[in-house]
């Protein structure tokens, strides 16, 4: 990953952020993950050249499609942002959550965390794995999550970009201190 090294570790050089959620593609929520994210990306390498996607229905196909063809172009780093949720899988009330299960399928080497509340719902599902040269993260649809996540992701990548594991920990020990749990 990354074409340059700084200080002996890769850098991300190319990234994409990928909003998901229909609430999105209809205007009635306003995604101010992507401009937080972007500015942790460019604290970490300042010549990163990063892509919003336009958000993407909660499809499954839909997000698989989108991360195959960004992995096609040889990004660095994909970050995913909503959808880690139990979601429809807990109540048929509650929005359809599908980041997790599409990454569940393309990811060749992952590592992942579960946060769950205590009537049973999964709150948060996180995924730190690797498609080709391209690291793959999610990270929570609510600001405060998706910004203590992303800032626990620079810190881990920075430590050791190859420890999956770490990094999947540590954003997800992130989240949770957002719970007060």
């Amino acid at each position: 990953m990354g074409v340059w090294e700084k200080g002996g570790r890769d850098v991300i050089n190319k990234a994409v952020i990928i909003p998901t959620g229909d609430e999105l593609r209809e205007g009635i929520v306003l995604d101010t993950d992507s401009p937080m994210i972007m500015q942790v990306l460019l604290s970490m390498n300042g010549r990163c050249n990063i892509i919003r996607n336009e958000p993407i229905a909660d499809r499954e196909n839909l997000i698989t499609d989108c991360i195959e063809g960004y992995v096609f172009k040889s990004v660095d780093l994909i970050i995913l942002i909503g959808g880690s949720g139990g979601g429809h899988r807990h109540s048929t009330t509650l929005g359809k959550d599908f980041t997790h299960s599409s990454l569940e399928l393309l990811l060749e080497e992952k590592y992942s965390s579960e946060l769950y509340g205590k009537n049973g719902h999964m709150w948060s599902k996180l995924l730190c794995g690797i498609i080709g040269n391209t690291m793959v993260i999610n990270v929570p649809g609510p600001f405060q999550e998706a910004r203590a996540a992303i800032e626990a992701f620079k810190k881990a990548y920075e430590q050791d970009e190859k420890d999956l594991k770490n990094i999947n920990l540590k954003m997800m020990e992130s989240v949770k201190a957002q719970y007060g749990v």
